[in-house]
């Protein structure tokens, strides 16, 4: 059976779109193999400008800079490929980095880690070309997002994605929630539900992809033999020898046991899942913020500096970084390329 996901027009070769993975885990080189493969490749903008030289004195042009050359260079591997970024509503910067996404001339804006009700404001000027994806957790969210856009923009999104709690990183969940075996097919299925209304008003679809927990080409057939118009990858692509992030980040993927994954509470105030390593379990401290890059940071009492520490991992330094990843982290047994996880996932859908 043939899948086939449309984005309001944009249509990959596969349902198949790649998580964004930030702090300089999904650059161009991930984002651009993956569109070259067929799927949709994502950057993460997530202090992206980490290794700009300009970093620390001016991070917004540094930041800046880097996505849009990251971009530019994902396009380059990937001329025919759909490449798309990340962008997490919790950014001090939101609106600047989609502008700047867009100005680069991203394919689509995936959008989280809060609500991004002025995202279509923001994308005005080109809206037309710039698909806008949020990311939920619930139907309740799709509903709030679908009636803000309609009566703030006249628009509907172009896709969501639904993140269930089985994915790496911040998760949309209370940490109540996140103990109650919430199934994300299911999450689809309220989501679907509460956007008909507003697929009938503006007569057409919106598909809806499911995410998180998501490894192996069986898991991707499961979940679209289920109803799900598309699935959302992040983990499965961490160990690949095209993904940004350096072998040392990968070989914690390869060693990792199961046990060693659990919740986290983020600095950021949301729970996460990550390697539960030492610097997790007892981090130093934070007293300082030289990034000033979240909207909302308690710079004196959380427990570290989430820049830092993700810089961290961007950069090798394993024991003193937080190393996010999905419960299905502890799978990978070996690196492989981008390809050969697009031609598991052919079988699997042949």
């Amino acid at each position: 059976m043939t899948y086939t996901l449309n984005l309001n027009g944009l249509i990959p070769k596969f349902p198949i779109i790649q998580g964004g993975m930030g702090v300089g885990i999904s650059l161009h080189q991930l984002a651009g193999h993956v569109a070259a493969a067929g799927g949709i490749g994502i950057i993460s903008s997530a202090q992206v400008g980490y290794r700009e030289k300009d970093f620390l004195t001016h991070n917004l042009i540094a930041n800046k800079r880097a996505l849009y050359n990251e971009i530019i260079k994902a396009k380059e591997i990937a001329p025919q490929g759909i490449i798309g970024v990340n962008i997490m509503v919790a950014l001090k910067h939101y609106k600047e980095m989609v502008e700047t996404a867009i100005h680069a001339g991203a394919d689509l804006i995936i959008s989280g880690a809060g609500l991004p009700i002025n995202l279509p404001q923001f994308a005005q000027h080109a809206a037309s070309k710039v698909k806008l994806v949020p990311v939920v957790s619930s139907g309740k969210a799709a509903t709030i997002i679908c009636k803000m856009w309609d009566r703030k923009s006249q628009v509907i999104p172009d896709g969501l994605v639904v993140e269930g709690p089985l994915a790496g990183g911040h998760l949309g969940f209370s940490l109540d929630d996140l103990n109650k075996n919430i199934n994300v097919i299911d999450l689809v299925k309220e989501v679907q539900e509460a956007i008909r209304p507003f697929e009938e008003k503006y007569q057409r679809s919106v598909p809806v992809i499911a995410a998180g927990g998501i490894y192996s080409g069986e898991d991707v057939k499961v979940a679209l033999e289920n109803g799900c118009d598309g699935v959302q990858m992040a983990t499965r692509f961490v160990t690949t020898y095209e993904c940004d992030a350096p072998l040392a980040y990968k070989e914690t993927y390869l060693k990792v046991q199961k046990d060693e994954i659990d919740l986290i509470k983020s600095p950021v105030g949301m729970p996460g899942r990550a390697i539960m390593n030492a610097f997790i379990q007892s981090p130093p401290g934070n007293k300082a913020c030289y990034y000033h890059c979240l909207e909302k940071c308690g710079i004196t009492t959380i427990p570290y500096c989430i820049s830092n520490a993700l810089i961290a991992a961007a950069n090798g330094d394993v024991n003193k970084a937080l190393l996010f990843c999905g419960a299905n982290a502890y799978k990978a047994k070996r690196l492989e390329h981008v390809s050969d996880i697009f031609n598991e996932i052919k079988i699997s859908l042949s």
